[in-house]
């Protein structure tokens, strides 16, 4: 393998400091994601055991996501709003029967300090339990084979994702069950792979497969790696959000593009459910979700997400993440507001900037 590029001796301010930007060449580790399949080491994610007898209907109360039926080897997305329905944290769930586990932005403690605070009577013993296990990430279309590679030999399929209704939708439209169903696997129930990796399961989602496995084990695993640059830049082109990168602290889901993985339009009260529920049925959120050309930037720098976006010298969004895509070039996905036209002549600071239409 060759030698492994941090982020934080590029950019140690990076909300990534402490993966691995790329293992020499991240252009071929694109092709890699694209074409083949390849390791992405996500260990700096924040992982959060919730076990007890309580935890889904507790979960279901707290957050977007329709958790009351989440079955064993199921997983999903969820989100907490603020009371006034702006997105304040994004998780990726699995449940294994006896623990719902999340996974969520790195260092994102705030999420555990939130979930403590709503216990109450409730059994539940939510736990940090990042220092013993990360989070692993197989892209590409070849995941199935590496999998079966891995011991997993239970057939995973593609995410199940309900259609997202229209404006004004009749009541019952909606089935009581997550809006998007991720197929989980054991790592744990074969011999070889308990030898291999001690425990720990597979989460089937779009082009991968996300992976928890104990952190001292994280390094024995036989694929090729690719950094984090050649994940992020694979999910810029696919148009999927990342929270903090894509949201501010006014985001509300259907604007930045969470409502179909991550939020059930017809499921009981929950914090900020008012505000969802009103935008969906106008029909028009605040802002949209763009990917932008950046072919005019003028220096070698990708603009910092947050950045302004400007039309006629007036803000109209911000820049999420921008990456150098190898086939795209420099692209990035941004927030502007839903009046903006797709041939709209945008700059950011002193370049130019167009919609991907």
């Amino acid at each position: 393998m060759s030698t492994a590029i941090d982020i934080a001796a590029l950019d140690p301010a990076s909300r990534d400091a402490g993966a691995v930007a790329h293992y020499g060449d991240p252009v071929r580790e694109q092709r890699l994601l694209e074409e083949g399949v390849g390791l992405v080491d996500r260990s700096h994610r924040t992982v959060i055991a919730v076990p007890g007898d309580d935890r889904l209907s507790w979960l279901h109360s707290l957050t977007t996501q329709h958790l009351e039926k989440l079955r064993p080897g199921q997983g999903t997305e969820l989100l907490v709003l603020s009371p006034h329905g702006h997105v304040e944290h994004h998780a990726m769930v699995t449940d294994d029967g006896t623990t719902t586990w999340l996974d969520t932005e790195p260092g994102n403690g705030d999420l555990l300090v939130y979930l403590e605070r709503m216990r109450f009577m409730m059994r539940v013993e939510p736990v940090d339990v990042t220092a013993d296990w990360a989070v692993l990430s197989l892209v590409g279309p070849g995941t199935d084979d590496a999998l079966k590679s891995l011991g997993v030999d239970e057939e995973l399929d593609e995410p199940d994702t309900l259609d997202v209704p229209g404006a004004k939708f009749a009541q019952g439209t909606q089935p009581p069950r997550p809006s998007t169903i991720y197929r989980v696997a054991s790592l744990g129930d074969k011999s070889a792979t308990v030898a291999k990796f001690g425990a720990g399961w597979v989460r089937r989602v779009g082009n991968g497969a996300d992976l928890l496995v104990p952190r001292a084990e994280k390094d024995r695993i036989d694929i090729p790696r690719a950094g984090l640059w050649a994940y992020e830049a694979v999910r810029v082109a696919a148009r999927r959000p990342r929270y903090g990168f894509e949201t501010d602290h006014r985001t509300l889901p259907a604007e930045a593009g969470f409502t179909a993985p991550a939020v059930h339009l017809e499921k009981g009260c929950y914090r900020g459910q008012e505000t969802v529920a009103r935008v969906h049925h106008l029909g028009r959120p605040p802002r949209k979700l763009v990917l932008l050309h950046l072919d005019g930037i003028a220096t070698d720098e990708l603009p910092a997400p947050g950045t302004p976006i400007t039309l006629n010298e007036r803000a109209v969004g911000f820049v999420g993440t921008a990456v150098r895509h190898h086939e795209l070039g420099q692209v990035a996905l941004a927030l502007v507001k839903n009046n903006v036209k797709d041939d709209a002549q945008l700059r950011i600071g002193e370049s130019t900037a167009q919609i991907d239409s």
